[in-house]
């Protein structure tokens, strides 16, 4: 992978020297000897090749010199400025010159995308695990809409429900509310009618003659509450107590009481006790 991203970087630069080496042949051959222009060319390339294997060396290492940095960028400019010197005085072909003479600056900023991309570059263990947690957190978001999006709609149906059987209890409470008031007006209008006293004390009077009853039928109103009775709290008759008792009433008169008649005299004295004790202590009495 490494290298397939350099690529691109090689062979801009191989193309930038080779254009370099052939420019200052041709450029320089007319005013010097050709192998002192081959020399000046391969100078101008192999300063820059060295400085870049230089400077991709302290990028392996993890360092970084500007000096360097500068050099490798002052070939760079070099080459350019001797293209561009080229493409200015040659004739009939300074278009295309001028347009291959940016190779060499070209050819320095793929290199410096590489040292960066080198940089942050990150393993394939790395990427795996990112792809992973980036996976998982996609994962959670989902099954969190999901849960939302159902917890929604449960909502929505209970509040649907709970609205329509409110809407039934209230229909069916103001059903039963207008036929207790058509009750109620059908009673009142009998209660207040002239024929219905009469018709009803004509049945009664051959019953209860003398007596003039009152037929009042029940009004619909606010009812008020009762409140309870107070109990007076009875002692508790021991057994001897409660043989004694007994045995008196059974005796006050000749012949002797029955139990039923014993029962109800004990019970209209205002004596309290259980049928089951009343009757036991009545047979030890009676044997």
């Amino acid at each position: 992978m490494k290298g397939k991203t350099a690529l691109p970087a090689v062979a801009m630069t191989a193309v930038s020297m080779v254009l370099t080496l052939a420019v200052v042949v041709m450029w320089l051959g007319t005013a010097m000897p050709w192998p002192v222009a081959l020399v000046v060319g391969l100078g101008i390339d192999g300063g820059w090749l060295a400085t870049l294997a230089y400077e991709r060396r302290l990028a392996a290492q993890g360092d970084h010199s500007n000096a360097v940095t500068a050099v490798g960028w002052s070939f760079g400019l070099i080459a350019t400025g001797v293209l561009i010197a080229h493409a200015l005085t040659a004739e009939g072909s300074a278009g295309a010159w001028l347009a291959v003479a940016w190779l060499p600056i070209a050819a320095k900023a793929l290199w410096l995308v590489h040292g960066l991309w080198e940089r942050t570059a990150l393993t394939g263990k790395a990427l795996d695990a990112i792809q992973g947690i980036q996976q998982e957190a996609r994962d959670e978001a989902a099954v969190a809409r999901a849960r939302l999006r159902s917890e929604a709609a449960t909502e929505e149906t209970r509040l649907t429900a709970v609205t329509q059987a409110g809407a039934r209890v209230a229909h069916v409470q103001a059903k039963t509310a207008t036929t207790l008031s058509r009750a109620w007006s059908t009673l009142e209008t009998t209660r207040e009618g002239e024929g219905t006293g009469r018709a009803l004390t004509s049945v009664t009077t051959p019953v209860t003659p003398g007596v003039t009853p009152r037929w009042e039928l029940p009004v619909w109103g606010p009812t008020e509450p009762v409140t309870p009775l107070a109990l007076e709290t009875v002692p508790v008759l021991t057994d001897e107590a409660l043989d004694a008792l007994v045995e008196q009433i059974r005796l006050s008169e000749t012949p002797a009481l029955s139990y039923r008649e014993m029962a109800s005299r004990f019970r209209s004295a205002g004596h309290s006790a259980s049928e089951v004790r009343l009757r036991t202590a009545w047979k030890r009495m009676v044997a």
